[in-house]
């Protein structure tokens, strides 16, 4: 499911700032600082469709820069940031190879004045199903490149992004996508059940690190709900003697229980920015939605 894709395709409208040297006086300095550290960094991968398209989106704003990892660009969110005049970035990378993206992470991270932030977040939010089927199934590289996808390059971005951050004033938080699946056991979905209980899995032991630091990581793994996007399709689209929950998936769609991506969107960043996130490592939004309407 993922193809091979290399170099930068990107875009970045700079804010706003005069040319040359104007006078200052100490209270424009402050301010000047003051506005510095009020802004935020955001990567977000998996940003090209779906619930990720939707938070990129939403985070397009004066004082965020926002950088992208997808398989492909999105013109329809380079078109949103110019009208916007904002900040956006967009990588076109396989994650079927994170070894060099994350790499590439930490020297983009490396390459940012530190005292700007007044925090800087990796969402890991793309994802593959891989194969909806019994394991013995599925073809050994299938289950490489899913498992590869969906948490071998979330465990590798996650450790250059602390890495490269280790320090900064700024706070640090890594939100990492899960899903119902790591909680529920499915037939026909081990393969992506156990690489989202691994993530889970992988957010309580590097909480638990971060909380060794003075100044650590927040990190939360956290499902987002059923929602209206390709991934949905996949699953109603299976094999129903592979994949015995069909059906179920299939009335969630007749009955209307699915979130838009727009409002899971809102839903997950809304729960990012709450003075709780990082109180536990891992979350279900759906037990969250009263206090963040």
């Amino acid at each position: 499911m993922y193809g091979q894709y290399n170099g930068l395709i990107g875009m970045s409208i700079a804010l706003g700032s005069p040319k040359g040297k104007s006078p200052q006086t100490k209270n424009h300095a402050m301010t000047t600082h003051t506005n510095a550290m009020s802004q935020h960094i955001y990567i977000i991968t998996g940003a090209s469709k779906g619930m990720g398209l939707e938070m990129a989106r939403q985070l397009l704003k004066p004082t965020h820069q926002v950088l992208c990892l997808s398989r492909t660009a999105s013109p329809e969110l380079a078109q949103a940031a110019e009208v916007a005049g904002v900040s956006l970035v967009q990588w076109c990378e396989n994650l079927a190879d994170p070894a060099p993206v994350a790499q590439r992470l930490a020297a983009w991270l490396a390459s940012k004045k530190h005292d700007r932030w007044a925090s800087v977040t990796l969402i890991n939010n793309a994802g593959t199903l891989g194969a909806m089927a019994p394991l013995q199934t599925i073809a050994p590289a299938t289950i490489a490149q899913a498992i590869t996808v969906d948490l071998i390059a979330p465990l590798q971005l996650t450790a250059a992004f602390l890495q490269a951050t280790e320090g900064w004033p700024s706070v640090q938080k890594v939100l990492n996508i899960s899903s119902g699946m790591s909680q529920r056991a499915m037939a026909g979905a081990a393969l992506y059940g156990a690489a989202k209980a691994g993530m889970d899995h992988f957010s309580r032991c590097v909480a638990l690190d971060e909380e060794r630091r003075s100044a650590g990581a927040r990190i939360v793994s956290l499902a987002p709900g059923v929602i209206d996007t390709d991934m949905q399709k996949e699953l109603r689209n299976g094999h129903a003697e592979l994949f015995p929950d069909k059906a179920r998936y299939i009335q969630l769609q007749a009955t209307g229980a699915l979130t838009s991506p727009s409002e899971a969107a809102r839903q997950v960043l809304a729960y990012l920015h709450h003075p709780e996130f990082g109180s536990e490592s891992v979350v279900n939004i759906v037990h969250k939605r009263e206090m963040l309407q």
